[in-house]
């Protein structure tokens, strides 16, 4: 059963959540945000507020995914991920 856009938002919330708390994550979450992006930018049922942010949590999970050093590159959005957060909710 695929996850609807809800369940998504819930997922990328988490993982965002945790980078923040943590400023830690893996190679695996930042491919895993841009999964998410990608299928939330075409739904139809996310709030246009919502999708305005979006491209900006793909490009930080890309530039996650290829950063030499994911720790720094997490903690270097410490501002992004808390604005983010407050959009997202």
């Amino acid at each position: 059963m695929p996850l609807n856009h809800e369940h998504q938002m819930t997922i990328l919330k988490d993982i965002l959540s945790n980078q923040q708390t943590d400023c830690c994550g893996t190679v695996s979450e930042c491919e895993q945000i841009e999964r998410l992006v990608k299928s939330l930018i075409t739904n139809e049922n996310v709030q246009p507020q919502i999708k305005n942010v979006l491209p900006d949590i793909y490009a930080y999970g890309q530039a996650g995914k290829y950063s030499a050093n994911l720790d720094d590159h997490i903690l270097s959005h410490q501002q992004q991920l808390t604005e983010w957060m407050n959009q997202l909710s």
